[in-house]
This record gives C-alpha cells, structure tokens and sequence, in this order.
C-alpha cells in the first residue's frame, strides 16, 4: 500500500465498513443452562422476566445450522422473553454437537455464552465477512427465513461469542409480534 490511491481505497472501504457496523443494534443476550425450566422459573419468579413461551425443541438439521462448517444433529430447547429493548433467549442443550453443547461442557454451570447484534439482511454478508476477514472465526451459521445468523468466535476478546443477525422483512414482522407479547 504506498500509493495515494490504496490509501484511499482502503479508507473508503473503512467508511463503509464503518456505516454498517453503525447499523448494528444490541438486541439479544443468549444464556446456555443446564436446565432451561429452572431458569424460566428463575427469571419469571425471581426477576419479574414475563414472556417466556414454552421452551421449544430445535434441530440444528431442521434449521441446517452449520457448527465448523457442518451441518451436525445438535438438539436443543429454546425460549425467549423481551425485556426492555432486549430478548433474553435461554438454551439448553439436549444432544449432538452445536456451539451451545460446547459451551455447557465448558461451564457445565451454564452462563451468558453469547450477544447478538441485528441489522437489515442486505447489510448482513458485509459485516459477516468483515469479521471473518478480521479474523475472528464462524463457529456456526444459520440461513432461517426471519434472519441470516452467524457466530463468531470472539472468546479471546470478549469472552463470550457474538452472533450477527441479519433480519429479513419477515423477521422485522416476528420481533415486532415478539415485542407486543411481553
């Protein structure tokens, strides 16, 4: 890079980078737990969290959820609540491989395994490689009619994995029904 040119190249490229992690907004924090009733009770009971749905069981082939580039049998229950401006979304893993039953095998206590941020799914691919080429890896990815999904290995730098939701116009339909149900 010793031209004028490449620099500026790169700046704008930058810029543009820039503009889309801008559009990124907080909007999850996911909660692997050895016992997703216990902690629905928990969160209801305890710290007044409403909306939990009855936790659902998830196929990662149902969904063709890649963890390290394979689509594996992971199982899992899921449910999730709004609070706030935020969706509290618990897992527990059931069977198979996912980067959720990595997690709990770690901490077999459960705890906050990742965060995700949403934009719009036209941005999503842009922010997606962007980190990839960053170097943080895709641990797992998800191609869903309500979203584009991909996790990222930042346990290094955050010590929890980060997902990028890319929210389809269907999507933006489903979290604003979610968002009335609280």
């Amino acid at each position: 890079m010793n031209n004028t040119s490449d620099i500026n190249k790169l700046q704008t490229k930058m810029k543009s980078i820039n503009n889309t992690f801008a559009k990124l907004e907080f909007a999850q924090i996911g909660w692997v737990v050895p016992d997703i009733h216990a902690a629905v009770k928990f969160l209801t009971n305890t710290m007044g969290i409403a909306g939990f749905h009855q936790p659902e069981l998830m196929r990662a082939k149902d969904l063709g959820m890649t963890y390290h580039g394979k689509v594996l049998a992971g199982e899992w229950l899921t449910t999730q609540a709004y609070k706030g401006t935020t969706f509290i979304e618990l897992i527990q893993p059931v069977s198979g491989e996912s980067i959720f039953h990595d997690y709990l095998a770690r901490y077999p206590l459960g705890g906050t395994q990742h965060l995700a941020f949403r934009l719009p799914v036209s941005d999503f691919e842009k922010v997606r490689d962007n980190l990839h080429e960053q170097g943080y890896p895709i641990i797992s990815e998800v191609d869903h009619p309500i979203a584009r999904m991909a996790f990222f290995d930042t346990y290094q730098t955050l010590g929890i994995a980060t997902e990028i939701m890319g929210i389809t116009p269907e999507g933006w339909i489903a979290i604003e029904q979610m968002q009335k149900t609280k």
